[in-house]
């Protein structure tokens, strides 16, 4: 099986072409298999790009097998993959996920991705308190396409981020676990953020959850309007709320290195 390995400031993927969709529904095993760090590639997801010329589709399966609606360094990352593959053209090019169509536009050697509008449904958007483990927590529910829970802390230097990320993703309140963004003001236009994605765990970054931050912090008057600077651990996303209520996500995907793979030693190994 021939694969490509792609990041998107540290968040990787491997991908693989599946146009007739054949491998989609072994998509949770096969991911638990090329994910795995040890005895696999190692990568925090696959993405299996099916459909044809008339609308690729990112189908994305997290290392622990589920598969994710929406993931924002990932579909950056496809769109150099198909751009490179000559699959489509520039410089706007869209692709379908399970959350819906979006739309890309190269600028120079970034990516600047059209998130949609987000959905402040879950609990009309107010803050929800988690309370686990003795402490209760206040996290601002959104959906970027997927769910996320945006939770403010004073400095993440402090935070034990491996013990409440797992704790808060897994809690009851979600009713199909949600990415949690560890978040901390640092001026009117700038935000660290450190994100325990579902399903992957600990990643260097994440798209969607950058977005996620952005938005709440932007809604609660924590920063100005316009762009804001996300910094997470692998690097900087530039996120806009736009006045049309859409959501720009501005980054880039780099290329790693492409292999063969076969399946069947891995599972042999296993």
């Amino acid at each position: 099986m021939q694969f490509t390995k792609y990041h998107g400031l540290g968040n990787d993927f491997i991908f693989v072409e599946d146009f007739g969709g054949n491998l989609v529904p072994n998509g949770e095993s096969l991911a638990k298999l090329i994910c795995h760090r040890q005895f696999g590639i190692g990568a925090d997801g696959l993405v299996l790009v099916t459909g044809d010329a008339s609308q690729y589709t990112m189908r994305i399966f997290n290392s622990d097998g589920s598969e994710a609606e929406m993931c924002g360094n990932a579909i950056r990352c496809m769109a150099d993959y198909l751009l490179e593959h000559r699959l489509a053209t520039g410089p706007v090019l869209t692709i379908g996920t399970i959350s819906g169509p979006k739309e890309i536009r190269v600028a120079g050697d970034l990516y600047v991705v059209d998130m949609g509008e987000p959905d402040f449904s879950f609990n009309k958007g107010e803050m929800v308190e988690l309370d686990s483990h003795g402490e209760i927590w206040t996290a601002y529910p959104v959906s970027m396409g997927n769910p996320h829970g945006v939770v403010f802390v004073e400095d993440m230097e402090e935070l034990d981020y491996c013990t409440w990320g797992p704790r808060l993703e897994a809690h009851s309140t979600w009713p199909h676990k949600a990415n949690i963004e560890f978040t901390q003001v640092l001026s009117s236009n700038h935000l660290s953020v450190r994100v325990w994605e579902r399903g992957a765990g600990p990643t260097l970054a994440c798209g969607t959850g950058a977005c996620a931050a952005a938005v709440v912090a932007s809604k609660l008057g924590l920063v100005d309007a316009g762009p804001v600077r996300v910094t997470l651990p692998g690097g900087d996303l530039l996120i806009e709320w736009a006045a049309d209520n859409r959501v720009f996500m501005t980054g880039p995907a780099t290329k790693v290195f492409t292999g063969v793979i076969n399946i069947n030693n891995l599972e042999s190994e296993r």
